[in-house]
């Protein structure tokens, strides 16, 4: 995502010292809160999975992606709670959720996302997903369709779908080189130079690490692992879309305009797979609009939920207005 870093950088690091901030503001209250709330866990395929629950309403589900946690949707969490009932988590070796044994795949978070779902008496729930939340979020929607009211879905990385398209190559190329740079750091067990080249080269930018905040930082290294884990799975960044054909529930793929070229075509076959879809593109964003338009993406999505799931079936590729 190099390719868009410079464009979306100062927006996106302006979100997420925000998020920062916003919690260590004034941290005696904070740790005070922490303690007088006992933080909730739900055990799902035998992991301790840590989530959060606000609002009222009609249930909705936020998926994070690789290397973050539920605070990937702090900016948008006070906006769609005044709607839905949102239920945000932290995946399977991300921070708080306990780490599984053996090796992991989307397939199991998949998995997890469902179990959280039906433990947690969800069902059907708005599905959300961003980047590998999205493509959790679609091996959900093929394999539990009963779980989902809806679904959306942010640019998935599944770059396994651009095979076949040679005027790709050299563009998937230099990606996965420098995914594989990351990689080959992760196997070293050099973790907080793996962050940081993942941040520099991949995320946001060059000079990007040294202006997160601590915090950020410590959330980056604290998920490499599992993100070599998720490198590991060779479906991972695949899907078979024919799995999509029976989902009839209304769903919204969307991508932005300053994302690298390669998201495009991903979402657009994603949508055409998908049989009640709308297409959506946000203008001015890149991989992560919910933290560098968290305003514009939260009234799309709560448009879209209010108005997409009065009708039985959705339109095939509306457009979103």
């Amino acid at each position: 995502m190099a390719h868009a870093a410079h464009q979306i950088a100062p927006a996106l690091l302006a979100s997420v010292v925000g998020i920062c901030h916003s919690s260590l503001e004034n941290p005696v209250s904070f740790l005070k809160y922490r303690e007088s709330h006992p933080m909730p866990f739900a055990t799902v395929n035998s992991v301790a999975v840590y989530y959060e629950s606000t609002g009222n309403g009609e249930p909705m589900v936020l998926v994070h992606g690789s290397w973050g946690d539920h605070h990937n949707w702090d900016p948008v969490v006070p906006l769609l709670s005044q709607s839905f009932q949102v239920v945000t988590f932290d995946r399977r070796g991300h921070s708080q959720s306990q780490t599984g044994t053996g090796q992991g795949s989307f397939a199991e978070d998949a998995d997890d996302l469902a179990a959280l779902i039906e433990q947690l008496e969800l069902a059907p729930a708005h599905v959300v997903g961003n980047s590998g939340g999205a493509a959790i979020a679609l091996r959900l929607a093929g394999k539990r369709p009963d779980l989902c009211r809806s679904l959306v879905v942010h640019e998935p990385p599944l770059i396994g779908l651009l095979e076949a398209r040679p005027e790709f190559e050299a563009l998937l190329g230099g990606f996965s080189a420098r995914v594989g740079a990351v990689v080959e750091l992760l196997r070293a067990g050099q973790t907080q130079a793996a962050a940081e080249r993942f941040v520099e080269t991949v995320a946001f930018g060059p000079g990007a690490w040294s202006t997160l905040p601590r915090p950020i930082r410590e959330t980056f290294i604290r998920n490499a692992p599992t993100f070599l884990d998720e490198s590991n799975d060779p479906e991972g960044l695949k899907l078979d879309l024919s799995s999509l054909a029976a989902f009839d529930r209304p769903s919204l793929v969307t991508t932005g305009t300053e994302s690298p070229p390669f998201f495009k075509p991903i979402t657009e076959a994603v949508a055409e797979a998908l049989p009640s879809s709308t297409f959506h593109t946000f203008e001015g964003a890149g991989h992560v609009p919910h933290l560098s338009h968290p305003e514009v993406y939260a009234q799309s999505l709560s448009r879209f939920c209010r108005e997409a799931c009065s009708r039985s079936v959705a339109p095939k590729r509306a457009a979103l207005k």
